[in-house]
C-alpha cells in the first residue's frame, strides 16, 4: 500500500470522472437555479449595465441558463464534450471580464469550475454516463 501512495501510477480510475461530473453538475445546477430569482437577476444585469455590455438582461439571463442546462447535461453525462464548451466561455467571461482575473483571490471558483470542464471535455464522461449508454462507449 505504500508503494501505491507514493507511486506516479493512479491508485483508480474507476467511476472518479463520473463521481466529479456528477457533483461538479449539481453544484452547476444550483447556480444556475438563480435564473429564477428576479433579484439575483437583476443584480448580474446591474454588473452588465455598469460595464456598458450591451443586452445586459439577455447576456444575464443567456449565462444562467447555460449553467442551469448545463449543469442537468453534465448531471446526467449526456453531451459532456458539447456542453463543456459554452461552460467553458461562461467560466472565462465571470473570472477574466466580471472578475478581472484574480484567480488567485476573488476569482478561483469560477476559474476552477472552468478546470473541471477543460478536463471533462478531453476525459470524457466516464462509464455512468448516458453518453456512455447512447454512443456505446465507455469513456
Amino acid at each position: 500500500m505504500i508503494k501505491k501512495l507514493f507511486s506516479a501510477a493512479p491508485i483508480s480510475q474507476r467511476g472518479i470522472t463520473g463521481i466529479m461530473r456528477i457533483v461538479i453538475g449539481i453544484f452547476l445546477i444550483y447556480h444556475g437555479w438563480e435564473i429564477f430569482d428576479k433579484e439575483i437577476i437583476a443584480a448580474y444585469t446591474g454588473w452588465l449595465v455598469d460595464m456598458h455590455f450591451p443586452s445586459p438582461a439577455f447576456f444575464a439571463y443567456l449565462g444562467k441558463s447555460t449553467e442551469l442546462a448545463g449543469g442537468i447535461l453534465l448531471t446526467l453525462g449526456l453531451l459532456t464534450r458539447f456542453i463543456t464548451l459554452p461552460l467553458m466561455c461562461v467560466m472565462l467571461f465571470i473570472t477574466f471580464v466580471l472578475g478581472h482575473g484574480k484567480i488567485f483571490y476573488d476569482d478561483q471558483y469560477p476559474f476552477l469550475f472552468f478546470l473541471f470542464y477543460f478536463l471533462f471535455f478531453f476525459t470524457g464522461p466516464g462509464k455512468w454516463s448516458l453518453d456512455a449508454l447512447v454512443f456505446k462507449r465507455d469513456r
